[in-house]
Order: structure tokens, then sequence, then C-alpha cells
């Protein structure tokens, strides 16, 4: 090998080595996202007093941008009300939302409780519902229609 090849062998190597070492610097892709992907685990009692374990919790609504189009929404908090704020209360702090329905079609006013103790009543700032899997499969549960939610 002449000297111009082993300087181009040892540049590629020393920019293989680089790399490698940025992205264990980085981590790892798949962890970053399982990391970020925790899925909660919640018993949601409806307004009938059924009792269903719900399995990946979310708040779902969907956003109207037109007559036929909409875009869906998929959170891991609930946005509520505060005066005139709205509070985006994230599921990892929640043990337990209750719900009392308006009696309109306006959303239900809740009260949640925080893992620490502490209460707070609210109002939905969204009339969305809750989603995610049962034992019978994939579950719906709006809002206006549950009385209890207990995160697991």
């Amino acid at each position: 090998m002449n000297r111009q090849t082993i300087v181009r062998v040892t540049s590629q190597r020393f920019h293989l080595v680089c790399g490698l070492m940025l992205l264990c610097l980085m981590g790892s892709p798949a962890w970053a996202e399982s990391k970020a992907e925790k899925g909660f685990h919640a018993v949601a009692t409806d307004i009938k007093g059924v009792e269903t374990d719900v399995k990946n919790v979310i708040f779902y609504w969907e956003e109207k941008i037109s007559e036929t189009a909409f875009v869906p929404h998929e959170l891991k908090e609930v946005p509520v009300k505060r005066g005139t704020a709205t509070v985006k209360i994230k599921f990892e702090g929640i043990k337990q939302i209750d719900l009392k329905p308006s009696g309109s079609s306006a959303p239900p006013s809740v009260t949640i409780t925080l893992n620490d103790g502490k209460t707070g009543e609210f109002v939905l700032a969204i009339a969305g519902s809750f989603k995610g899997q049962s034992d019978f499969g994939e579950v719906e549960l709006p809002a206006g229609e549950i009385k209890k939610l207990t995160f697991k």
C-alpha cells in the first residue's frame, strides 16, 4: 500500500469511529422512543357503574379543520380550565379523576387527585374521550359518560 491509500483508509476509520462514538453519546433511538412512549393503565367507571380496565390510556379529541377534515389529537395529559387559563395535567402525576356531567353539551367538571394527594376542581377544556385497550379490544369512553378514572 502506498502512503495515500494508508491515509485514506485511516481517515475513513477515524470518521467511522467518530460516528459510532456520536451515536453512543446520543443514545439509541429505540431507547429514546420506548422511554417517551410510556403507557398508562387505568380503571374507568362509567355513569352506569360498569368498570373497564384500560391499558395505554390516552385523552383523545378531533380538531375540525373543514366540513370533511379532522386532525386527531392523542394526549397523555388532561387539558382543563382553571378560570381563563388552560392547564395540562400530565397522566404521570394523576392518581384519580372524578367527573361530574354538566347536564348540557358543555364539557364535564372534574376533580383531579394527584399522586401526592393534592386535589383541584376544574372543567375539561375539551369535550374529548379516553381511549385505550381493554381485554376485549379497543375502547373509547366519552368523558361526559365517565364517573371516575383511577390510574394504576
